[in-house]
């Protein structure tokens, strides 16, 4: 057992420490994220959030972040142990910090969300509690200002949310989809979020005949470096959800526009992980990400 080890808030001075077990993670795979943005990704008085770090004094031998996304729904992220640390109960450790303060914060459901490839990760999951909820991968349209749609878009967040409300894709998605607060994170999504991200970013209503027939919306723009060094703005759309293929190919025709418009070089849209949406967006000609992406649950 973990005998010793410390779980603590992590600080800016922990840094090298968190480098050193995480930077050859997944090298197969292009390596992890968190040494890039840890300075970043630490709460700095943000108090919806709190990185957990498991101190076992000359090294970190683990760390996790918890974030309040809404009034009662908390995510968990960025949860890793030092391979020198594994099968100490360090993770159960970790999330038990996580589930405290979450509760703390009148959270009554945390979730997380883990690649489908990672199978270590979520068998630990499991075995610390959480259920498996759903599953989404992402669609790529490209951007293009000529971009065509089948169907009228319009922007009315009212139909946007309606639509939500009677769609199959909320049904899967357990109603989430991708949080403005937080990249990486899904939480419930309110009839509030769609007239919000009217005013803010974008929304997207294909309809026919008066009818919506599909929705999306912009949840926010990022940069990254591309493979060949070069950085690359990314548009993030928090989901696509439609009724067949000419609804599809009208999203993303809007998604295309909207992305070159606001001068973005890549897109994603989260869509369901079902046999129907995953082909409809191939068939609608949309560029699809090869594995899909896991989110489990617990309740608090």
């Amino acid at each position: 057992m973990s005998v010793g080890i410390e779980i603590r808030r992590a600080t800016h001075d922990d840094y090298e420490g968190v480098k050193a077990f995480t930077e050859d993670l997944w090298e197969d795979r292009g390596g992890d994220y968190i040494p890039e943005i840890y300075h970043d990704w630490l709460e700095d008085g943000d108090e919806r959030k709190k990185t957990f770090l498991a101190d076992a004094g000359d090294e970190v031998a683990g760390i996790v972040q918890a974030v309040m996304l809404s009034d009662d729904e908390a995510w968990f992220q960025g949860m890793r142990v030092n391979p020198a640390y594994q099968r100490q109960g360090l993770s159960g450790r970790l999330n038990e910090a996580c589930f405290e303060w979450a509760r703390e914060q009148g959270a009554t459901v945390g979730r997380i969300m883990i690649f489908s490839w990672n199978a270590a990760s979520l068998g630990a999951a499991r075995t610390g509690g959480f259920e498996p909820l759903t599953e989404f991968r992402f669609a790529h349209p490209k951007p293009d200002s000529d971009a065509s749609s089948p169907d009228s878009v319009s922007s009315d967040p009212r139909r946007a949310w309606r639509y939500w409300t009677h769609s199959d894709a909320r049904d899967h998605l357990r109603g989430l989809g991708f949080a403005p607060e937080e990249s990486w994170a899904m939480r419930e999504l309110a009839r509030e979020d769609f007239e919000r991200l009217a005013d803010e970013t974008a929304v997207f209503v294909a309809e026919r005949e008066s009818a919506p027939v599909g929705v999306s919306y912009r949840v926010r723009t990022y940069d990254r470096e591309g493979d060949d060094g070069e950085t690359e703005t990314w548009a993030e759309y928090g989901v696509g959800a439609w009724d067949d293929v000419d609804a599809a190919r009208s999203l993303f025709g809007a998604i295309a526009r909207d992305a070159a418009a606001i001068g973005a070089d890549r897109t994603r849209v989260l869509i369901p992980e079902t046999a129907e949406y995953v082909s409809d967006a191939s068939y609608a000609g949309a560029e699809i990400s090869e594995e899909p992406d896991f989110v489990l649950g617990i309740e608090l």
